[in-house]
């Protein structure tokens, strides 16, 4: 009997401070086609009309998966625009925060280190050392031989259990936020460079890298919430010169295209990396 393979590729619509979210468009063993954001931070308006260019606009958002509540990963508006069985998964650590921004009208599910959005499919979490509450992570197993998914935005820092729960996976997305020196020679507040730089706020260019290195992705690497006054996407991809993996910039306006899940290093050869331009969403 051949195994059951479902198909399954990855879009980050927009990933900065002004909004993140990202779009899992799954096709199962059946057929049957699901979206599942990956956070919600920008307006149900936006979002469709993405998903519309896209070429999945008829496609039912079937869920959405937050990494953590903060105004850039949940946008209000969803509140009004979602059916009250849409399910909203989030990390035990913020349930209390999403009880109190209102997300109980919604279909609210609360993990922990697992769940299963619908048989067949399973999700892994852990948490990152994001602010007070931490910044769930994912790892998504995709049935059958397209490959598996790691998912780590707002990490503060990374440590040995984070770079194990991520080691291997066909594609990562992670974040790479700013460059030390643009960070330092800013005119940011203080309180807000030791914020971002102290290990619960952001991943400079180089801890990403350093990160990405020790997990060993085998097919591709998606760079997300690249600040946009402390980095740039020639900085952030300096560090994954020569990279056995394709590099993939995600744009704080613009999606990235699809990135089907799985495949292989291609014999080792290193592949250029590129990033979306500013077109079509630019000003939205």
């Amino acid at each position: 009997m051949n195994p059951v393979v479902w198909r399954a590729r990855l879009c980050v619509l927009a990933s900065g401070s002004s909004g993140n979210c990202s779009v899992l468009h799954i096709c199962d063993g059946d057929g049957v086609e699901r979206l599942v954001l990956i956070d919600a931070g920008l307006s149900p308006r936006r979002t469709h009309r993405a998903l519309g260019v896209l070429g999945v606009g008829g496609v039912g958002i079937a869920g959405i998966v937050l990494t953590h509540l903060d105004h850039d990963h949940w946008h209000s508006g969803w509140l009004n625009t979602l059916t009250t069985q849409t399910p909203v998964w989030c990390h035990g650590r913020h349930a209390e925060r999403a009880r109190a921004h209102s997300l109980d009208r919604l279909g609210l599910e609360v993990f922990d280190d697992s769940f299963s959005p619908w048989p067949g499919l399973m999700v892994e979490a852990t948490l990152g050392g994001h602010d007070a509450l931490g910044s769930a992570l994912f790892r998504v197993d995709v049935p059958g031989a397209t490959g598996c998914l790691g998912f780590a935005t707002d990490l503060g820092r990374t440590h040995q259990d984070i770079t194990r729960f991520l080691a291997g996976v066909h594609t990562l997305a992670i974040e790479s936020n700013y460059c030390p020196e643009m960070q330092d020679s800013s005119d940011r507040p203080r309180f807000l460079k030791d914020r971002i730089t102290g290990g619960f706020g952001h991943l400079s260019n180089r801890q990403c890298a350093e990160a990405v290195r020790t997990i060993d992705p085998v097919s591709s690497v998606v760079l997300l919430h690249l600040s946009r006054q402390c980095n740039t996407p020639e900085r952030a991809v300096l560090g994954h010169v020569g990279c056995p993996y394709e590099v993939i910039v995600s744009h704080a306006v613009n999606p990235t295209g699809w990135l089907v899940l799985g495949g292989g290093r291609g014999g080792g050869e290193a592949r250029k990396p590129h990033w979306a331009m500013a077109t079509l969403f630019d000003g939205m």
